[in-house]
């Protein structure tokens, strides 16, 4: 199967995260995907979209990474940043989220959100452009 340079994407859940040093504002969870094999390609062309239009159209989007596991590349994982928990819930109610979810609803098989927290809350900012 042809691994793909740009792969993944998965999202969900409002939360604000703890941090080691205290609250922070941001979400920060890891997306767990397993992909139905055949759906693969159309899968990964989906997601880059998704993925992209977030980027470029949110600025509380900060982080849509996907990635694959090298040895199956069925098996995504996606870090996902969120500015603030209104910035997710607005991602869930932008037109490429609703439609990325409708198109690839049929084509995962399970699917796993970790919420994380950060263990160094400027960390993000020097990582992130758009991170306040």
């Amino acid at each position: 199967m042809k691994k793909s340079k740009t792969p993944l994407l998965l999202l969900s859940m409002l939360m604000a995260l703890p941090t080691m040093a205290g609250e922070t504002k941001r979400m920060v969870r890891i997306a767990e995907i397993e992909i139905v094999p055949q759906y693969l390609d159309a899968y990964q062309k989906i997601l880059v979209e998704e993925a992209s239009a977030s980027i470029r159209l949110e600025p509380g989007v900060l982080s849509i990474f996907p990635m694959f596991e090298a040895d199956h590349p069925e098996k995504v994982r996606i870090l996902e940043i969120y500015a603030s928990r209104e910035a997710y819930a607005e991602h869930l109610k932008s037109d490429h989220f609703l439609r990325y979810k409708s198109l690839t609803q049929k084509m995962v098989a399970s699917l796993r959100l970790v919420e994380m927290g950060e263990m160094e809350d400027q960390f993000v900012s020097k990582l992130f452009k758009k991170a306040p």
